[in-house]
């Protein structure tokens, strides 16, 4: 197995990109360049390393995450067989140095920098699946939507309690909500469509969809998170990246406060999880005596949804790792029970 022997950072932007390579802090082996963020920028880039004789199996690039910008050089250089790793941005403003000067030769070279101080430590880059990605694609498109919807009905309803009625605004609106509404289903039919064409997302969306107050939503978003299922599938992980798992602040006699969600991380899926808790509340037996027991012992309501929250991302997550579709009133036997049984 071969080491890396050359470490090279990239400062993205939307024209155009810098790179610099090191094998070391203290080695440059050429100065930052500029180049096209397009195909022909990515073979100038490849004409310079193969003059510094640098191979693929010896060098790793690291970028920051810049979403769109790094996505084409991202899949280009992965194609050729370079190792990739996409950093986010305030992990190696945090790790790297301060300086007086500031321009995107600099910022390259930092980055390459990060790269060989945290190289065991980097997150490699991989391709996505092209349905995932096209999935993670309408989902976007249907909340922005969505908000466009919302902001229309609010309008019209606002209109419509003026004095003096204005018909062609009135219509224009309901127009426009009556098209929106058509183009949210039509995503949602495509989303399932996308689906389908893989056996295992089907199947695993399946089962997602078996656990109360799971839809197709929440279903596509949690595919999207994990990869289709096949990464990061641990309920504790899912719920501190979304945000809705409580951590303690206790430190010594003088700080002493209740365990608080961050509220941070992706708002559409911590909305989507918030929703499935209000409506197995209300519909499904088991949680709404859960939710009375805890209102009962003086809890907030907020924080007993935070907590259904919790359990439902639980419950997806051992149902896809168990490859068995919820049960109602379920109850698990002790394995040491069995024993003497």
């Amino acid at each position: 197995m071969q080491t890396t022997k050359y470490f090279i950072g990239f400062d993205i932007s939307a024209d155009d990109f810098s790179a610099s390579c090191i094998t070391s802090p203290d080695n440059l082996v050429f100065s930052t360049q500029k180049f096209s963020n397009n195909i022909d920028g990515f073979n100038e880039f490849l004409a310079l390393l193969s003059k510094h004789n640098i191979k693929q199996s010896e060098a790793i690039i690291c970028m920051e995450a810049t979403g769109v910008y790094s996505e084409n050089i991202s899949y280009f250089l992965a194609s050729k067989g370079f190792t990739v790793a996409i950093e986010a941005p305030h992990k190696i403003k945090n790790k790297t140095k301060d300086s007086p000067r500031k321009n995107d030769f600099i910022d390259a070279l930092h980055i390459a920098e990060y790269a060989y101080r945290y190289s065991d430590k980097l997150p490699i880059w991989k391709p996505s699946n092209e349905i995932i990605e096209q999935i993670q694609v309408l989902l976007t498109t249907r909340e922005h939507l969505s908000l466009q919807m919302i902001a229309n009905v609010n309008a019209l309803k606002t209109l419509k309690h003026k004095y003096y009625q204005t018909p062609l605004a009135n219509q224009i609106y309901e127009q426009t909500i009556s098209k929106l509404k058509e183009h949210i289903k039509q995503i949602d039919q495509e989303i399932k469509t996308l689906i389908d064409k893989d056996d295992s997302f089907k199947n695993n969306i399946s089962l997602a969809k078996s656990v109360p107050g799971v839809g197709l939503l929440l279903a596509a978003n949690l595919l999207v998170l994990t990869k289709g299922f096949t990464e990061h599938l641990n309920y504790k992980h899912i719920a501190s990246y979304t945000g809705i798992c409580p951590y303690e602040q206790i430190s010594g006699t003088s700080l002493h406060k209740p365990p608080r969600s961050r509220m941070c991380g992706p708002a559409k899926l911590r909305k989507l999880l918030y929703l499935a808790a209000l409506s197995v509340r209300t519909h499904n037996q088991n949680f709404k005596k859960y939710f009375l027991r805890k209102q009962a012992e003086g809890k907030n309501n907020r924080l007993i949804l935070n907590n259904i929250e919790n359990k439902l991302l639980k419950i997806i997550c051992a149902v896809i790792n168990s490859g068995t579709a919820y049960t109602e009133n379920y109850k698990s036997i002790n394995p040491e029970l069995l024993k003497t049984a």
